[in-house]
């Protein structure tokens, strides 16, 4: 387990603030705090390929615009550079968190060109820990891992995980889910799950993920709304014409997500956008 650091934006409080709060607190009668209610949040997982769009031209500028857009709540982030001399040497998750006024994390999987590679989270929220672990693979090929990131919402804490597995093997695809979900074992409460799994619901790493307790996000929105997934409905890759649908939101442990008759507290879209050479993937939920 590695500790990193998130960025932190804090602005102190006047003096005479604290007075005032002070007072308020010895004067107001004592009353049982509410129980909180559901909380409707979007979450986005989104391969940036380093911030480079389908006409080959890099642009962090477009990637925050797709993300404002959305307004996403949290959003995990592949193929992210930092430092690094294709992309200029820019820290792309540090321009993305100004570019959008969120908070970040960031996981370093692997070294290139003179800086880092990894995922990456921006958060709505201030992210309150992380954990960032590497996948073991034998033989190594491209170094992998995930970050997990928590963040308070509403009094209730959120795991948050953003991954990206391997593009060129099934079996390293499916090692790579397994010591995932060893990791999340032990993680209790709301929990949900991004990345880009390279590999469509009908093979094997989907159903190990459903089988490990976790909901598609895309199909449980799709379906509530719309009746039944449709063929190559939530592809998002290539971005120009997209027919793969690899990159996903699942969770667990969120409360029911829709209530009779209520439609708007689950639902699934994939913004058109050429800013990368995937399209995000957005899920709405509601935490209870």
């Amino acid at each position: 387990m590695t500790n990193l650091r998130a960025r932190r934006l804090r602005r102190a409080a006047p003096p005479w603030m604290l007075c005032v709060v002070l007072a308020a607190v010895c004067i107001s009668p004592a009353r049982a705090s509410p129980e909180p209610g559901p909380v409707r949040l979007t979450f986005m997982s989104y391969n940036i390929h380093v911030g480079v769009g389908m006409d080959k031209r890099q642009d962090l500028g477009r990637i925050a615009e797709v993300i404002r857009r959305s307004r996403a709540d949290i959003v995990g982030l592949q193929e992210v550079d930092r430092g690094v001399e294709r992309t200029g040497r820019v820290d792309e998750i540090v321009e993305l968190a100004r570019l959008t006024g969120m908070d970040y994390a960031f996981a370093h999987n692997l070294d290139y060109q003179g800086g880092q590679y990894g995922v990456a989270v921006l958060s709505r929220f201030p992210i309150l820990a992380i954990d960032h672990r590497r996948f073991v693979r034998r033989p190594e090929r491209e170094r992998r891992g995930f970050i997990r990131v928590e963040v308070s919402v509403g009094g209730r804490r959120l795991n948050f995980v953003t991954t990206h597995l391997d593009y060129q093997s099934a079996e390293g695809r499916l090692a790579e889910t397994r010591q995932l979900l060893r990791a999340l074992e032990a993680v209790n409460g709301p929990l949900v799950v991004t990345g880009d799994f390279n590999e469509e619901p009908r093979g094997a790493v989907h159903a190990l993920v459903r089988g490990a307790g976790f909901v598609d996000g895309w199909t449980r929105g799709r379906r509530g709304a719309a009746g039944d997934e449709l063929p190559g409905e939530g592809a998002t890759y290539p971005a120009d014409k997209p027919t793969k649908r690899i990159d996903y939101v699942f969770y667990r442990g969120l409360g029911e997500d829709r209530a009779p008759g209520d439609d708007e507290d689950a639902s699934a879209s994939v913004p058109d956008t050429l800013a990368s050479d995937h399209r995000p993937v957005v899920v709405r939920l509601r935490l209870r």
